[in-house]
């Protein structure tokens, strides 16, 4: 099988979130009433923790009486709050046969073909449920979730002409498979589907989330990347993500939650957990890639024979390929 022709080839991702923004309310007033949270700083004295090198294993006194000064940044709810809201909105559009650059016509002819082929035969329906599940269950609370009393969604539909909103009881959901369903859900995967298939141009989705974490407790918006903390603002260790004074939580990380739905990585009967969607099954924070090329499961041995017209192994392969493409990103062939 010949490379891909196209040195210059990018897609426009179609999941499109905007960032989060946090609020702190009561479990009973959640729809009526809500705060916006502020980054507290905080200056706290901590102990040496970390491993010790061998020379200075016998200085470990010397070593705790070094005290290890930080200034942070907190989130936390008031004494009179016990719910954190989280607001956002999410886009998505069609196209995704259409590449947004492509320096080779032929490279692009095969390939829209596949894609079309691919919308004829399963019309973005498995990875529309999977996405949809990923809103309902609440997967983009990430860590706030954990330890949660009572997780609830509401989504609204903000196209003028689609009168649609549903609620959602986020902990009936396991979010470690897709399996559960509802009608529901069904209904929100058939909206997001039938967008990325190019039967409606686009849909916008408002999501009003809210999780009982119990009051004054800590809550978690996004941490900023720290890479000097002598040059971060002012020498700051833990630097959290606020807009317009308000926490908030990143749009990649919103939407990392949302394409979390791989469960076809050939790892996965091992370890039962869905990843993010990634072109190489790439988990940072495990320091794993799951899809290695050596194993030509990785999206470029996989895209190379979908966008040319060959037929893959399986429809869990095509699936991969498409979430990839709406996922968005370079993927030229360098000369």
């Amino acid at each position: 099988m010949s490379k891909i022709p196209a040195s210059v080839l990018a897609f426009e991702k179609k999941l499109v979130p905007s960032d989060g923004l946090m609020y702190g309310t009561t479990w009973d007033n959640r729809s009526n009433q809500a705060e916006p949270l502020k980054l507290q700083e905080k200056s706290v004295r901590g102990t040496i923790s970390n491993r010790l090198k061998k020379s200075d294993e016998g200085k470990v006194d010397a070593k705790i009486e070094s005290a290890n000064l930080q200034t942070v940044d907190s989130c936390a709810l008031t004494p009179d709050q016990d719910t954190l809201k989280l607001n956002f909105t999410l886009k998505v559009l069609s196209g995704v046969e259409n590449p947004s650059a492509c320096n080779h016509e032929g490279f692009n002819q095969t390939y829209s073909k596949a894609v079309s082929d691919y919308i004829t035969q399963h019309g973005f329906s498995e990875l529309s449920k999977r996405y949809a599940c990923n809103l309902a269950n609440g997967r983009f609370f990430w860590r706030n979730r954990v330890g949660s009393e009572n997780v609830e969604v509401h989504i609204n539909v903000l196209n003028s002409d689609i009168s649609k909103n549903w609620v959602f009881n986020s902990l009936e959901f396991n979010i470690q498979n897709f399996e559960n369903s509802s009608a529901e859900i069904n209904e929100l995967a058939e909206l997001i589907a039938s967008t990325l298939s190019g039967e409606n141009e686009f849909l916008l989705l408002e999501v009003n989330a809210f999780a009982k974490v119990g009051k004054s407790q800590d809550v978690y918006p996004s941490e900023e990347l720290v890479l000097d903390k002598n040059n971060s603002k002012e020498g700051k260790s833990k630097i959290l993500y606020q807009v317009n004074q308000v926490a908030a939580m990143h749009s990649q990380k919103i939407g990392n939650a949302i394409r979390t739905i791989d469960t076809w990585y050939p790892e996965f009967e091992q370890h039962q957990r869905a990843i993010s969607i990634d072109p190489y099954g790439a988990v940072t924070n495990l320091g794993r890639a799951y899809r290695q090329p050596k194993q030509k499961k990785d999206f470029f041995s996989l895209f190379d024979r979908f966008s040319q017209g060959e037929q893959l192994e399986s429809p869990e392969e095509e699936h991969f390929v498409m979430a990839v493409l709406v996922r968005g990103g370079v993927f030229g062939e360098k000369q």
